[in-house]
């Protein structure tokens, strides 16, 4: 039980993030909350944007961050003893709650324990258990107290199981102008105004990166044989993914497409190579939220070690698997799987993109509807169902 002196102490309040999306969209609550919540005390786990908010970190949050079953069962033992010493020590200060920021095979587990306990939490960015793990539900209902989410259509789902659930819009929308200035893009990546330019995105995880740089890299060479003047340029996620990048290429005998500059590399600057597009090649994931978000068309590329493509074929949960077709519940861009994402197919598709004029004007109308779906002050609403769930809303 509280004591009197315990009634002026600030609130604490616990949170966790494994990755830096999660550090980002954390950071955006503790800051959404800083003007409810003047005296507030957080600890847990984060990266730099949380600390810069006052967050007080047990761990670097890169020990957390580890992609992959077979590295996570290698650091099982010390993970697992990470999130027992997190537990204990949160189950004895007794924080008003606990925020898990994505990462959810860290957080789901850790909240269920911490609400057994009587501690309320929430858990920021729904698991995408209308794509994959379909079963999970189950454990949030344990283990969830609010879900906070950034897709409309979800709310729904997680009402449907019991679970409260406020949407709260997605942070990219916010971030990414309604009306992207191309030319000043085009500028800063020092590309002729009035070139026609192809981005080409494989991914920032190397697994994506593998099975992607040879299909995207053909798509490139067919490309540029049928129209030598295109400008391609791929944003790379860090030194490592661009040099994992080129050694695949090289692997596919392809490298020349970098060094004739045929395809330029550029360090991070995805938003601006985004902005600066025509089309876009994409990896499946949330690139193609934000290509969506920049009003640009399209296709899509997905591709898994094989054992994986078969389970999730046979999950069967949606028709789609990019953002952009799911939330608009339709086929408006092109999506290629697995063997399906060959040279060929992904030129093509990409060439029709770029070239025809209606397909554009249709997409730019339905991009922009989507990004109005999705803007909201996120920092906002997400303080305000937390401040709800301790009382003090």
């Amino acid at each position: 039980m509280a004591s009197s002196a315990d009634l002026t102490a600030p609130v604490h309040l616990a949170l966790v993030a494994g990755e830096v999306s999660g550090d980002m969209l954390a950071a955006r609550l503790m800051a959404g909350l800083r003007p409810h919540l003047p005296e507030v005390r957080y600890s847990g786990i984060g990266g730099p944007r949380m600390l810069e908010q006052g967050l007080v970190s047990d761990v670097p949050m890169d020990t957390l961050t580890v992609r992959g079953l077979l590295p996570v069962l290698m650091r099982y033992r010390e993970l697992k003893g990470i999130q027992n010493r997190l537990r204990d020590r949160l189950i004895e200060e007794r924080p008003a709650a606990f925020i898990g920021a994505d990462y959810p095979g860290f957080n789901l587990g850790l909240e269920e324990q911490l609400r057994a306990s009587g501690i309320p939490t929430l858990h920021f960015v729904g698991p995408q258990i209308w794509a994959w793990r379909g079963g999970r539900i189950k454990k949030i209902q344990r283990a969830v107290s609010h879900m906070l989410l950034i897709f409309p259509f979800e709310e729904e789902i997680y009402r449907k199981a019991g679970v409260p659930a406020t949407y709260i819009g997605h942070p990219l929308a916010e971030q990414i102008p309604l009306q992207p200035d191309v030319a000043a893009a085009r500028r800063q990546l020092g590309i002729p105004e009035d070139a026609r330019v192809v981005t080409v995105m494989p991914g920032s995880r190397m697994s994506e990166i593998k099975y992607l740089s040879g299909p995207f890299a053909g798509a490139v060479q067919l490309l540029a044989r049928r129209d030598r003047s295109i400008r391609f340029i791929a944003p790379m996620a860090g030194g490592r993914q661009k040099a994992y990048f080129m050694q695949m290429m090289a692997k596919a005998g392809l490298q020349d497409l970098i060094g004739s500059g045929v395809l330029e590399l550029i360090d991070g600057q995805s938003h601006a190579a985004i902005a600066a597009a025509d089309a876009v090649l994409a990896a499946s994931g949330t690139a193609t939220l934000e290509v969506a978000l920049f009003k640009k068309p399209m296709a899509i590329a997905y591709k898994v070690v094989q054992a994986e493509w078969l389970l999730i074929r046979n999950m069967g949960y949606l028709p789609w698997i990019g953002l952009p077709n799911i939330l608009a519940r339709e086929f408006v861009v092109p999506e290629f799987l697995q063997h399906a994402a060959t040279p060929q197919a992904l030129a093509d598709a990409v060439w029709f993109q770029l070239t025809d004029e209606a397909n554009r004007r249709r997409l730019q109308q339905r991009f922009l509807d989507m990004h109005h779906s999705l803007l909201r002050n996120s920092a906002e609403a997400s303080a305000q169902a937390v401040l709800e769930v301790i009382g003090q809303g």
